[in-house]
């Protein structure tokens, strides 16, 4: 009986504690389930307002590794105001003055269990209404992992917007802009293409074989001439409204996703436009370099023409380096018309970041290309880099260093063992010592030391880098003569060219126009004319490159070689992640493999006039012997024997590969 007793009491206890647990269980979801609500219902009923002139970012997001925000605030004397907000999960960790009184920089603290939804940050002046921002925390539509970049894999489409297609005439001039002509005989003015152009041509880009498109900088360039190209930002967190809306470049970003494609946006952390709407009100002394020289010759354009950078970019690298060379290089103008900014500014730095960060998350972007990559400070470049690919760990980034030389590219790589032990953060820099020897060993007449051999050898040098395969290679871009005019007309070459850089363990990046040999034939190497109007991308344009209407035997001919090797090279993975063997080049022959489990790609440049027997048993080691081989162009298959008979000049792409 005792014992039953005892028995019974537990199950009375073990009861009670049950109903308690139940309880609590309902009592926790009920208070997440109310603070879902609250946050819900506060954020839909408040009003938004924007008494503050401009905040950015425009909005962020909850949910990321680092709860740290910084806000840029900037409206008529703000720094008399006390700031509050009233939010759950958001708290202000400081609230910075400027030297302007026109901003505060307001650091937040934004707790992982956040809910999305809008809130009032509160500007407060006694004996003064209060003004109000409505700010917007968002929901992240995807988990940071899922943020994909570029890489071998891929084949990159470099579109200069304003040449590209014009699919919405009504944008093409907006009155409240400074530069308000369309003249599509000049080649300094805007000519009217937008995103809706590219949107409207992704099937024709697609089709050939593209993976990911690079468009020149979207972001409002509001100066006087020649912002068509975009790169004299005057508005970090604003689409030029001559290429559209921010909605139509998300649609743009949205398309490409369906279709399984990478939008790369091209960014600047190192300048801006002159123009930009901080350059009459600077928030800091020392926001832009040289900034005292500026605010004197504020009025005289010629006056600060002294305090551009004398582009020694070594000084990033050189061991003897002055002390004033670093500092002119690194704190000089790009160009008189692009003030310098001034990364050392721990405001400038964190805006930069968050800069890049939004655009990111706001447009889903596949990569970034950052311009002019070794002119602003490399410590703050490490630390740009290094935060996104913390927050993004599967993201890419590519930089540009114009340079022939594999020590500089390879010391902005990620992971080099450089003696300072500088680390970029940087996944990709770019290829252009690659670039020039490929034109170099072309354009060569065959010597012991000259022709094949150059590109042989810049091959070669791919011991210097950590990852070769990560760097971005291309016969030209929106700065350089379009390839077809370095290699002088000759088509064969730019054939050469082409596939040669598009079999190599490389992530290749192509020039919109390539494909229909566009050039620069009349002034080489002038800006304006290399970024030629792309034919079809207008109404009443005679020849449609999109269609095939107009163009000459040859241009049909470039457009169709291109589509097989990029088609082709899509679904390779001995070009995306094989082994890479070459052979020095011999009586003008100089023959290159690609290797990934029973797929091998042949690539062979020939040089030789007239016809010309390859013996193939100098290639035995790479275990060919009696394998059907097929040319991926012309679809001929035949067994890899003891010679093949080269019948022309030119390359020859083979494959093990059944269709």
């Amino acid at each position: 009986m005792k014992t039953y007793a005892i028995e019974k009491n537990i199950l009375k206890h073990l009861g009670f504690m049950m109903i308690l647990i139940v309880f609590a269980v309902n009592l926790s979801c009920k208070n997440n389930n109310e603070m879902d609500a609250d946050a819900q219902q506060y954020s839909t009923s408040i009003t938004d307002r924007r008494d503050i002139a401009r905040v950015e970012p425009l909005n962020w997001w909850v949910g990321f590794k680092n709860p740290k925000l910084q806000l840029l605030v900037q409206h008529p004397d703000i720094s008399e105001r006390t700031v509050e907000i009233n939010y759950q999960g958001v708290s202000i960790d400081k609230v910075h003055k400027a030297d302007s009184p026109n901003y505060l920089f307001i650091d937040l603290d934004i707790s992982e269990d956040t809910h999305a939804g809008k809130f009032n940050i509160i500007f407060k002046k006694e004996d003064d209404q209060d003004l109000l921002y409505t700010f917007e925390l968002k929901p992240r539509q995807k988990p940071s992992e899922d943020y994909v970049g570029f890489n071998s894999s891929d084949a990159i489409y470099l579109i200069t917007p304003d040449r590209f297609s014009n699919g919405n005439p009504d944008n093409d001039i907006v009155e409240s802009l400074n530069e308000k002509t369309i003249d599509r005989n000049d080649n300094y003015a805007r000519h009217g293409g937008d995103i809706q152009g590219i949107t409207k041509h992704l099937d024709y880009i697609e089709d050939l074989g593209f993976t990911a498109i690079w468009p020149c900088p979207l972001l409002t360039n509001d100066m006087p001439q020649g912002s068509y190209h975009g790169y004299a930002m005057t508005n970090f967190y604003e689409i030029d409204p001559r290429y559209g809306k921010l909605e139509e470049y998300l649609e743009l970003s949205d398309s490409m996703s369906k279709k399984g494609m990478k939008l790369i946006m091209d960014q600047v952390a190192n300048h801006c436009g002159l123009e930009h709407w901080w350059m009459k009100d600077l928030p800091f002394k020392d926001w832009i370099n040289h900034q005292a020289h500026f605010e004197k010759n504020a009025h005289n354009s010629d006056g600060y023409r002294s305090i551009t950078t004398n582009h020694r970019r070594t000084t990033n690298q050189d061991i003897y380096a002055s002390n004033i060379d670093k500092k002119s290089m690194t704190e000089g103008w790009f160009v008189s018309a692009m003030p310098d900014l001034n990364q050392r500014n721990p405001f400038m730095a964190q805006y930069t970041i968050q800069n890049s960060i939004w655009w990111i998350e706001t447009a889903n972007l596949g990569g970034i290309r950052q311009d002019t990559y070794p002119y602003p400070d490399k410590n703050f470049m490490s630390r740009w880099a290094g935060e996104i690919m913390n927050e993004y760990p599967n993201f890419s980034i590519v930089g540009e260093e114009w340079t022939s030389n594999p020590l500089l590219i390879a010391y902005w790589q990620q992971g080099n063992p450089n003696k300072d032990g500088y680390n970029s953060n940087l996944k990709s820099p770019m290829d252009f010592a690659m670039q020039e020897k490929v034109v170099k060993g072309l354009s060569e007449e065959e010597d012991w030391g000259s022709g094949l051999i150059e590109i042989y050898r810049a091959l070669a040098n791919d011991f210097a880098y950590v990852k070769p395969q990560d760097l971005m290679v291309f016969p030209d871009n929106h700065d350089m003569s379009r390839i077809y005019t370095q290699l002088k007309g000759d088509i064969t070459n730019t054939k050469m060219a082409l596939s040669y850089i598009l079999t190599l363990p490389r992530i290749p990046q192509i020039y919109y126009g390539t494909e229909i040999l566009m050039n620069d034939f009349d002034k080489p190497g002038d800006h304006g004319l290399i970024r030629t109007d792309f034919p079809g991308g207008w109404d009443g344009d005679e020849v449609n490159a999109f269609t095939g209407e107009g163009l000459t035997e040859d241009q049909k001919d470039m457009q169709s070689y291109l589509k097989k090797v990029l088609n082709y090279r899509k679904t390779s993975q001995a070009i995306h992640q094989g082994k890479t063997i070459h052979f020095a080049p011999e009586d003008g022959v100089y023959v290159l493999f690609r290797i990934h489990e029973d797929e091998t790609v042949i690539h062979i440049i020939n040089k030789n006039d007239k016809p010309f027997e390859l013996d193939l048993t100098r290639f035995a080691e790479i275990g060919l012997k009696g394998k059907a081989v097929t040319n991926i162009i012309s679809n001929h298959q035949f067994f890899w024997g003891d010679n093949i008979t080269l019948e022309d000049k030119g390359s020859v792409i083979l494959t093990t590969k059944l269709n």
